[in-house]
């Protein structure tokens, strides 16, 4: 199955390089690409990708808002935001919004393709360290009902993921079986209604479940 890429950044030379990247490889294709966030999601609903490349920063339209009304289509892509700064507010912001995960423009042609890959099999592009920084500067303020009902394993579960590990490492952590973490992660993120496991590790900062510093 061939994997299908849009690409959204103002700067026509970083589209032309990700294509050349994406393009070379036997299983993604590059279908579709925008200028703006405000050309993101015509775009996406003409192609149907499975996965945006988005840039944070955009005029008009930035990468935030352009990631936040994917998020609302009916059946939306995963999306990758690709920034020049790792401690950006508007990389945070963007993964509140329904990010799966970020990448560095500098990142190597190699990680960029697997990244998509990644994301596009369900997983999350989760960097524990970078994203507990950008949380350290917010207070604990968004409250998460959906903490509560977390039993103590599932509650044990998201600690372990909010350090970023997968679920092989937490199945090791926790001596349980790698369909008993499965089962786990998804009822963590069923109750907390988050997407992915970045959404929910952002979730459990963000009320204070977990301490960033």
């Amino acid at each position: 199955m061939t994997l299908r890429v849009v690409i959204a950044d103002d700067e026509d030379l970083i589209r032309a390089g990700l294509r050349i990247i994406i393009d070379s490889e036997p299983d993604l294709t590059v279908v579709g690409e925008a200028a703006d966030g405000a050309a993101v999601v015509p775009v996406v609903r003409e192609h149907r990708p499975d996965v945006v490349l988005m840039d944070v920063r955009m005029p008009a339209v930035d990468g935030i808002q352009a990631t936040r009304r994917l998020a609302s289509l009916p059946e939306p892509p995963k999306v990758v935001v690709v920034t020049t700064f790792e401690n950006d507010d508007y990389v945070y912001e963007a993964l509140r919004a329904g990010a799966s995960g970020f990448l560095l423009k500098r990142t190597r042609p190699a990680e960029l393709v697997q990244a998509i890959r990644t994301v596009a099999a369900g997983d999350s592009l989760l960097f524990p360290a970078a994203i507990r920084a950008l949380a350290a500067r917010r207070e604990a303020v968004r409250a998460a009902p959906g903490i509560d009902r977390l039993t103590s394993r599932e509650a044990d579960v998201l600690r372990l993921m909010t350090r970023g590990l997968s679920n092989g490492e937490i199945a090791g952590e926790l001596v349980i079986s790698m369909e008993t973490v499965k089962t786990h992660v998804g009822n963590v993120l069923a109750k907390l209604e988050a997407r992915d496991r970045t959404q929910a590790v952002i979730t459990a900062y963000e009320s204070g479940f977990v301490a960033p510093r």
